[in-house]
């Protein structure tokens, strides 16, 4: 057992005194290594989609902090633009799509099984890294929810209340319905074929599960991410699957044995002592901590991180952030989260 990656460890259930940590967005702008590869690659879609830069991207910060896990380094509208929609990137402002908001822009989408040939560099960049990476290291692909990506189709760029998508939810529910399905299938097929290429786990990203309420909540995210992991198990006998539905509230009760995720992934919207309580009895937990604390440090920092360990203790449980750690952030206040963590570590040996 003491062979297999800190992480899938977890993933299988089982509790370590010190828990394996990664960090959402730990690929990123707080880096300055990262904004060097990325001024080389010319712009974000040409990173993405360079494998080689993609995979290098990946692998900078576990070569700075030694983290547990990589997830690939890739963006979850890269699925909307494999099946034909228009994704540029506006400096300072965030991505843009072409909208989907009538029957007949959803039928100048491609079917599902047709996004191979565009996804192609970023199976090519899971493959470098399954060969790159350390030993010890554990390698996450991801996708973003169907909701959370159709929020961005229907609106054709990031909104703070998904407004448009709950619109034509209401409005046009056989449009909705229909690119809710095909986001299902498409990310279905993404995260196979991420697996194929070397994937140990994956995880789900449902950003703006929290918007959804009630019945919806039920339909659009829970609903897709069952019919998701189900399919995927089916496909891959054994596959970890780590579930986001970010800001899900009591939605996070049952979510792992509706679903038949292995891991919960947390906010920070939640306590750690009534996840505990409520989430991790079902199994693998991953989160909490506040992403401002990498931004503003000290002991704060660390007695919220000693909370944290301390809660999910008895049981199985991943360290991360509540959400994606921000450009802002001091890479110093990285280390010192990942210290505080491993500190029981050093005071076995």
């Amino acid at each position: 057992m003491t062979d297999r990656k800190k992480l899938l460890r977890a993933l299988d259930g089982e509790v370590q005194k010190v828990p394996p940590i990664w960090m959402m967005r730990q690929a990123g702008r707080y880096l300055p290594e990262y904004r060097a590869t990325r001024a080389e690659a010319g712009d974000f879609l040409s990173l993405c989609y360079n494998s080689d830069l993609a995979a290098e991207v990946t692998l900078q910060p576990i070569r700075r902090y030694g983290f547990d896990a990589a997830i690939l380094f890739a963006d979850i509208l890269l699925v909307p633009q494999a099946l034909g929609a228009d994704l540029w990137f506006v400096a300072g402002e965030g991505p843009r799509l072409s909208t989907i908001t009538s029957m007949d822009d959803f039928n100048k989408l491609v079917p599902a099984d047709a996004i191979h040939d565009h996804l192609a560099p970023v199976y090519e960049t899971v493959r470098i890294l399954s060969r790159e990476l350390p030993r010890e290291t554990a390698l996450i692909g991801f996708a973003g929810a169907p909701w959370t990506v159709a929020t961005y189709m229907i609106a054709g760029r990031g909104t703070p209340d998904q407004g448009p998508a709950h619109s034509l939810m209401a409005e046009n529910p056989e449009v909705f319905d229909a690119l809710m399905e095909r986001l299902t299938d498409a990310t279905i097929t993404y995260l196979s074929m991420q697996i194929d290429a070397g994937a140990e786990t994956v995880k789900l990203f449902d950003s703006w599960a929290g918007s959804l309420k009630g019945e919806a909540f039920q339909k659009y995210a829970l609903a897709p991410a069952k019919r998701i992991i189900s399919e995927l198990k089916a496909r891959h006998p054994g596959i970890p699957i780590i579930a986001f539905p970010r800001e899900a509230g009591d939605g996070y009760i049952g979510f792992a044995k509706k679903t038949g995720a292995d891991c919960v992934a947390l906010d920070n919207s939640v306590t750690p002592e009534w996840a505990a309580m409520n989430v991790q009895v079902d199994g693998c937990v991953q989160g909490n901590l506040a992403s401002r604390h990498m931004v503003t440090g000290g002991q704060a920092l660390i007695d919220d991180t000693r909370r944290i360990v301390d809660a999910f203790s008895a049981g199985p449980h991943i360290f991360n952030l509540g959400h994606g750690i921000t450009p802002d952030a001091d890479p110093a206040n990285v280390q010192l989260m990942i210290d505080t963590v491993r500190e029981g570590a050093y005071a076995e040996s």
